[in-house]
């Protein structure tokens, strides 16, 4: 089992957008946050499953770190 980090945002017309930052191009939406949830967790196991038939390898950059920081505006 992998994590992978999804990205949510509500547009203009009320649809949860999810984008996984790991994988460009993989994308989804769904009416409601779980929708999308569900749809996009559909999405990356088709993802994954066409850069392995294609050969392209899953590399994490491990000299990458995210964190979340605070600011007050």
């Amino acid at each position: 089992m992998m994590n992978f980090k999804v990205v949510i945002q509500q547009d203009e017309d009320s649809w949860y957008i999810a984008t996984v930052p790991s994988l460009p191009g993989c994308i989804s939406q769904g009416k409601t946050e779980d929708e999308a949830l569900e749809n996009i967790r559909e999405a990356i196991e088709l993802h994954v499953a066409c850069l392995a038939e294609d050969g392209v390898p899953l590399r994490r950059d491990e000299n990458i770190k995210e964190v979340l920081l605070a600011v007050s505006i």
